[in-house]
């Protein structure tokens, strides 16, 4: 499949234009689109880090943390939800939220 303007075989300036257009916009889109998913993902990675230090913590200032918490969570959360929920990653969005404990920080820093 060809992916460029200059393909278009059609003479007519018109129509090219029009395809022009609508290319551009579809396109627009499919970068808007991608950009709404990872600060979705983003926003989603560091409430799961919030919950783990929350429910971590207790209400208290520092941290009861044992390593089986995360190997407990990874196998329930990819038993129910599948991939994307390794002791690995629910490490990192732990740490990704106490790197910014404040969700403004984030667009701040990453937008």
């Amino acid at each position: 499949m060809e992916s460029s303007i200059e393909s278009i075989v059609s003479q007519d300036t018109e129509y090219v234009s029009l395809v022009s257009h609508i290319t551009r916009l579809w396109q627009d889109a499919k970068e808007q689109a991608y950009t709404a998913v990872n600060t979705s993902l983003l926003m989603a990675s560091w409430n799961i880090g919030h919950y783990i230090v929350e429910f971590e913590q207790q209400g208290s200032n520092r941290a009861k943390y044992g390593e089986r918490l995360l190997v407990n969570l990874s196998k329930d959360l990819t038993r129910i939800n599948g991939r994307g929920f390794s002791r690995s990653n629910l490490t990192y969005m732990r740490k990704f939220y106490l790197a910014f404990p404040k969700c403004e920080t984030i667009s701040h820093k990453l937008f």
